[in-house]
């Protein structure tokens, strides 16, 4: 286990809002979980700088443009500012989750020197993070990596899960909170309620993704937190609030 504290509190943060070609509007969120021992654990990190500065512009550059359109996104949206609307500095985040290497999730990981970065091995891998499409711009970088290869207990009632399939190190986080309950956040791993009947047909591995689907929605929860529904993204509490 690398935190000692139990979780205490959920913040959901606005990373922006995504138009898919194919007709839904999707949340991009970040996470900051708190423990009872002033632990923080960050999941996922955003769109990067350059969407706030020149969306269209990088957009097209990169090849996101083909899939839809970032809306709703600026300077308030990258997740330094949403982590300043509880006050909470990069500096202050020891321990950092990467679901995966897409685009929406890596964006902001240079923010982020000093924190241990914990990632599914097979992610962790490949010669270059996933980034979007055929793209590899980034290389990854000098930091603290913490690979794992099958559910892992990172604290007291706070365990990630190993779910590959809509990448080769996809991840999910299942842990509980004082008020809340049993909370699981998805990911990717199952973007919305409607994507296990639909099929995986963008997955890395359709196969592997159906299969760690159906071991997720087996597990009971309170608050299941889909990785993109456009039907829940509205509804979810976001920083300055939380959920306890």
């Amino acid at each position: 286990m690398i935190l000692q504290g139990q979780p205490a509190t959920l913040h959901v943060l606005d990373l922006g809002t995504f138009a898919v070609h194919a007709g839904r509007l999707i949340g991009i969120p970040g996470y900051l979980i708190t423990t009872d021992r002033g632990e923080r654990l960050l999941v996922d990190t955003g769109f990067h700088q350059g969407y706030a500065d020149d969306p269209a512009g990088v957009a097209q550059a990169e090849g996101l443009a083909a899939f839809g359109v970032l809306q709703g996104f600026g300077a308030q949206n990258l997740i330094t500012a949403q982590l300043a609307l509880i006050g909470v500095r990069p500096a202050e985040i020891g321990h950092l989750l990467l679901t995966h290497s897409h685009i929406d999730h890596i964006g902001g990981l240079a923010h982020f020197p000093a924190a241990q970065v914990i990632i599914g091995a097979a992610e962790r891998a490949l010669p270059r993070p996933l980034y979007w499409g055929a793209y590899r711009p980034m290389d990854w970088p000098d930091m603290q990596w913490l690979p794992v290869h099958e559910d892992t207990d990172l604290g007291p009632h706070l365990t990630v899960l190993h779910v590959p399939g809509h990448a080769p190190g996809q991840l999910a986080l299942r842990f509980d909170l004082p008020q809340t309950g049993r909370v699981i956040l998805m990911s990717d791993a199952i973007s919305r309620p409607s994507e296990p009947a639909e099929g995986f047909d963008s997955a890395h591995d359709p196969a592997l993704a159906a299969m760690h689907a159906a071991r997720l929605l087996a597990m009971p929860c309170n608050l299941r937190i889909w990785g993109h529904c456009p039907a829940q993204w509205p509804q979810l509490r976001k920083a300055p609030a939380s959920y306890g």
